[in-house]
């Protein structure tokens, strides 16, 4: 179909094709019937912005319909979307939505109970299933693409289109920014990468507020002419049914998702489908065999720095458990983050494990040029993003004697716990509401598949015996824990480890993890509440990071 420069210009190709474009449930829409509620929206957009405001839109929104309407409508006004996050809760939640200056929130009746006693002045929230969004809407039906942007604004390449959060840090948030010619140029590159034909459909059941779905599923359907297809949340029962009542091709996946397929009943019809790839990152290489096996469909595993300061691609021959080769253009390295010496390359054992994991694992940079373009107000990250003239991750890699990158962890107080960037500052905040707790610690345990895990280090006030029952409670009483934070592990400790200044060592409590002489409780999977830690518990735990190639991850603080 050609290149595009900007978004807008791949949503006015829609106009006129009548093939299906959009499935969602009982509803279709054609190309053009996207592209001509996408103008309508646009034309809403700019009468509802006041004169002067930011161009900005947030979407708290399930994959409905509306979601990729408004991106759609956002690329033809020139504004930008910021995707908000319904797991957030509270302070967290408004924090977002006003730190990215938005004057109008997209959400659904679903959703309206979290916005329950916000302050969020001077923004007009528009509820999408109800008649009055319906009748707010009507007027703008008869609009074309094009003929509605915002004042001033003159859509190109460099016009902002995303702001997405990347992680919830400990600091002001961090909402990067995606310009309407990056995103076409990312779509148009899997398009390439990938074979993207107009006749595939894209299964969309990542969150849409994420920038997996959006960059690496809805971008590069659009730009190759392709269908999707939407689930509202991500469903491992209902996946392959909607697989085949799409006609579904491609999909995307972040973190547990790929595990949570496999963990359903396997069927005689598990490869009855036409889906034929997945692409996305942290399912591991031992899930990705097993899935290919299973369905039938290969999984690609890939690495993209949200922001897009980085990219790693896999190539032919790359090795079981590693990413792949820097892309073209990037002068990736893994180097000491203290001094920013690069890295010994890793020793591997026959089974592919890191031997000398203390020498070879550092923090990824880019040393060449790259397309990261910032951060939305929030100066001093960008300036640390981009110290020293490199571009850093944030995450750690080691790299092999062949050149090719492994994943090996995330740096600092963040967490990633099934795809999710959460702040250990956060929960921490959380936690030290407990009436019994003197003092908390929260930080990151390696997941045995992929991501973390959150664990918590309580020392209780005098007097005062751990209760799992009466933590679980108090953990379920508040309103604003998000649905990733809850402690898998609570180590108790008579005091809390500190450094010679005082501070918590959370190194020391990183290294030991779950494999400590204290007390550890934890929620097990199958059990649904806390129970004490048994060594069984902990020897079976060793044996699943073993097998997933992620033992070497304990004991790495």
């Amino acid at each position: 179909m050609g290149s595009a420069d900007t978004v807008a210009e791949l949503v006015r190709r829609q106009w006129g094709d009548q093939r299906v474009g959009l499935r969602c449930q009982e509803l279709t829409l054609s190309h053009h019937q996207i592209a001509a509620g996408a103008a309508a929206r646009a034309a809403l957009l700019v009468d509802l912005l006041p004169p002067g405001a930011e161009p900005h839109l947030g979407v708290l929104l399930d994959n409905t319909p509306e979601f990729p309407l408004w991106l759609s409508a956002a690329a033809l006004a020139g504004a930008a979307v910021a995707g908000i996050n319904p797991t957030r809760r509270g302070a967290e939640l408004a924090c977002d939505i006003l730190h990215t200056d938005c004057r109008v929130l997209v959400t659904e009746r679903a959703h309206l109970p979290l916005l329950d006693g916000l302050e969020l002045p001077g923004i007009r929230v528009l509820v999408t299933d109800t008649h009055a969004y319906q009748s707010l809407l009507t007027p703008y039906e008869g609009a074309k693409p094009g003929e509605a942007t915002v004042p001033g604004a003159r859509v190109g390449p460099g016009t902002r289109m995303l702001l997405y959060f990347t992680s919830g840090s400990t600091g002001a948030p961090k909402a990067a920014i995606c310009s309407q010619g990056r995103l076409a140029a990312a779509g148009a590159s899997l398009v390439d990468h990938f074979g993207v034909r107009p006749d595939d459909v894209h299964y969309i059941c990542m969150p849409m507020f994420h920038g997996n779905a959006v960059i690496a599923d809805w971008a590069p359907a659009l730009a190759g002419g392709a269908g999707i297809a939407l689930r509202r949340r991500f469903s491992a029962s209902r996946f392959l049914d909607d697989v085949r009542a799409y006609g579904a091709t491609y999909f995307t996946y972040v973190g547990r998702a790929v595990q949570y397929l496999l963990a359903t009943p396997e069927r005689p019809d598990d490869r009855d489908h036409g889906l034929r790839l997945g692409f996305g990152t942290e399912a591991g290489a031992v899930d990705a065999a097993r899935f290919e096996a299973r369905f039938g469909v290969r999984l690609v595993e890939g690495y993209g720095s949200s922001e897009g300061g980085a990219a790693i691609q896999r190539t032919a021959g790359t090795p079981p458990g590693a990413i792949g080769r820097p892309a073209p253009g990037d002068d990736l390295a893994v180097v000491d983050p203290e001094t920013g010496r690069e890295r010994a390359r890793a020793v591997l054992d026959a089974q592919g494990r890191l031997l000398n994991g203390s020498e070879a694992i550092g923090e990824l940079v880019n040393r060449g040029p790259n397309p990261f373009e910032g951060y939305w107000r929030n100066d001093a990250a960008e300036a640390d993003r981009r110290r020293g003239g490199w571009y850093w991750t944030g995450d750690l890699f080691f790299r092999d004697t062949e050149g090719f990158l492994h994943f090996a962890g995330r740096t600092d107080d963040r967490l990633r716990v099934d795809s999710e960037n959460l702040a250990a500052a956060v929960i921490e905040n959380i936690l030290a509401r407990w009436p019994d707790a003197a003092a908390v610690a929260v930080y990151a345990v390696p997941d045995p598949v992929a991501g973390d895990q959150v664990m918590a280090t309580v020392a209780l006030r005098d007097g005062v015996t751990f209760s799992p029952d009466g933590f679980g409670q108090f953990l379920s009483a508040q309103a604003d824990l998000g649905t990733k934070m809850a402690p898998r592990y609570v180590r108790v400790v008579e005091r809390m480890p500190v450094t010679a200044t005082n501070k918590v060592h959370r190194v020391a409590l990183r290294r030991e993890g779950f494999r400590c002489e204290d007390a550890v409780w934890w929620a097990a999977p199958e059990a649904g509440a806390y129970r004490r830690l048994t060594a069984e518990d902990v020897a079976a735990l060793t044996a699943e990071y073993a097998a997933h190639g992620r033992a070497h991850l304990l004991g790495a603080g």
